[in-house]
């Protein structure tokens, strides 16, 4: 029989419990638009235990004029953690100015006790080579998927982090039959704020500088000149080189995990887009994690659109190219990453927004397209709530497709891994040699380019033998599409009816000037005397005598 979806039973179902009306109060009186408030986020429970963010802040999430410092954002996870069996926060890292990179981890409080195994669970998914397919069906039938949300990349979209306060609370104290099956069959994971230097820099430049300007084409910046110490925008363009600490914490939390899917929300393009990108998609991705974008976002443009919300839509922006962004780990491991883009006003003001002149793909963003049934109007007077309603309503509808579909999403997780092994089996190259260090051009930059991979995940090894100080990767592994990926090089569709929205070509050996040798022969399978490698490379000169 087919499960009903959330918000069909969202829509139909009574009230489980007593709903906060106060609260639903404010909802109504901050969305500047009925059309902007769709079903699954009109009402809200009352909890006699839990704090909502209205009884913690004062305010409910996306109230005009207000926003929040990460430490207080991070305060509100940690009291419902202390209220909730369901909630649990840890730390997953440091900003460069020492801030935390908090990790709020919702479920079912039987499941909460299962989260060990869980993980085993999805370790064991990863590597077909260990977990054959009679141990893949045993498999998924006891363990629950895993799908993380982020928010707070770039900081000057300031609208996640707050909705992700009612996403959570909703998650934890509702009742409602759709919900509580949310926590049944999933395991949520909230990175509230990615980028917390950012995030509080940019806070503090809206209260001084730009509340309350009547005029959003002003000219007056929006942004912070700068959000953490080393990056701006481009913090979502670090996913190769890890040179940030939000992105070795992303990658910390995947490798921990195993997210079947990792969903950024941003904001940039009216009203509500989600992702899946024109092309040409970068074909080392494999071809189901590619009709699993498509899918995905299908489902929440329909169940979006069905509540009312106009402006929903697919395809126009971005590409599908570029391997470099911060969920894009989920990608490259063989599972899904994805993205949000809700209108915003760098801000928590109410404000008249003009869309005419939007381009996406060639068409206004108010016209009706085949991936844009529903077009906005040409003005929106556009408020902090409505982007919550919007990016809240589109999160529920994805964690409802997750929750019906676990067990396709994990059995498709390890299809992807035997996929890439028998990729590295039967198609060339078989695997890629980089000659030892010492004669390379630079030494010390080969020594990183060996690291780079095992970074990844990517197995590496060392030859003793007459190849003796050679390091070989053997493309019979989980990772094979990846390793293809970062050392082959890459050839953008000339044929592209869409200019690129990223780079284009990151050939590893040619960016560092490093020989790296494509094997041809499946030979390289049989190289005895092959030693993983299990620790960072270095490159040590021999003293002159």
């Amino acid at each position: 029989m087919l499960i009903p979806s959330l918000l069909a039973a969202a829509a139909l179902a009574l009230p489980q419990q007593p709903q906060d009306t106060t609260y639903e109060r404010s909802i109504r009186e901050a969305t500047t638009d009925p059309r902007f408030l769709p079903a699954s986020v009109t009402t809200i429970p009352s909890s006699a235990t839990l704090p909502s963010p209205l009884k913690f802040f004062g305010t409910i999430a996306g109230a005009p004029g207000v926003v929040h410092h990460a430490a207080e954002l991070y305060a509100y996870y940690r009291a419902l953690a202390d209220a909730s069996p369901r909630v649990r926060v840890e730390t997953v890292g440091r900003s460069e100015e020492g801030r935390e990179i908090l990790l709020v981890v919702i479920t079912d409080s039987a499941t909460m006790g299962r989260l060990g195994e869980i993980k085993r669970g999805l370790a064991a998914l990863a590597d077909p080579r260990t977990t054959d397919h009679a141990a893949m069906e045993r498999l998924v039938d006891r363990i629950e998927p895993v799908y993380y949300i982020q928010g707070g990349l770039h900081s000057s979209e300031m609208g996640p982090p707050e909705m992700l306060t009612e996403l959570a609370y909703r998650l934890a104290a509702s009742e409602d039959s759709g919900i509580a099956r949310l926590r049944r069959h999933l395991v949520v994971l909230i990175n509230p704020v990615a980028e917390p230097d950012g995030r509080d820099r940019q806070v503090d430049w809206y209260y001084r500088y730009t509340k309350g300007r009547p005029d959003p084409a002003d000219g007056f910046p929006r942004s912070a000149p700068y959000w953490g110490k080393y990056a701006f925008h481009d913090n979502n363009r670090d996913g190769l080189q890890m040179a940030l600490a939000l992105t070795r914490a992303i990658h910390r939390v995947y490798y921990d995990w195993h997210p079947l899917v990792m969903h950024d929300l941003h904001e940039s393009v009216p009203l509500l887009y989600v992702s899946t990108g024109t092309g040409p998609y970068n074909p080392t991705i494999d071809p189901i994690t590619r009709t699993e974008w498509l899918t995905l976002a299908n489902w929440d443009v329909q169940h979006v659109t069905q509540q009312g919300l106009p402006g929903v839509w697919t395809w126009a922006f971005f590409d599908g190219w570029w391997p470099g962004y911060g969920v894009w780990v989920a990608n490259n491991h063989n599972e899904i990453g994805r993205f949000y883009e809700t209108f915003g006003n760098a801000g928590a003001d109410t404000q008249l927004r003009d869309l005419r002149g939007q381009m996406f793909a060639g068409d206004s963003v108010t016209s009706e397209q085949w991936y844009r049934q529903w077009p906005p109007t040409k003005k929106v007077f556009w408020s902090m709530r409505d982007n919550t309603n919007y990016s809240e309503a589109g999160m529920l509808a994805a964690l409802d497709y997750a929750a019906q579909n676990g067990r396709e999403m994990l059995v498709n997780f390890w299809q992807k891994g035997e996929n890439s092994i028998e990729r590295g089996k039967t198609e060339a190259p078989y695997g890629y040699v980089i000659p030892p260090l010492a004669g390379q051009r630079d030494p010390r930059r080969a020594a990183y380019l060996v690291n780079h991979p095992l970074r990844k995940h990517i197995e590496v090894q060392r030859a003793p033998d007459t190849r003796a100080g050679s390091y070989v990767i053997q493309l019979t592994q989980p990772y094979r599409d990846l390793a293809v990926n970062l050392l082959e090089r890459q050839h953008y569709p000339a044929s592209a009816k869409n200019p690129p929205y990223d780079d284009i070509a990151w050939t590893l050996g040619l960016l560092y000037g490093v020989d790296v040798q494509a094997i041809n022969d499946s030979s390289v399978f049989s190289w005895r005397g092959l030693v993983p490698v299990t620790d960072t490379v270095a490159f040590v000169a021999t003293p002159a005598p």
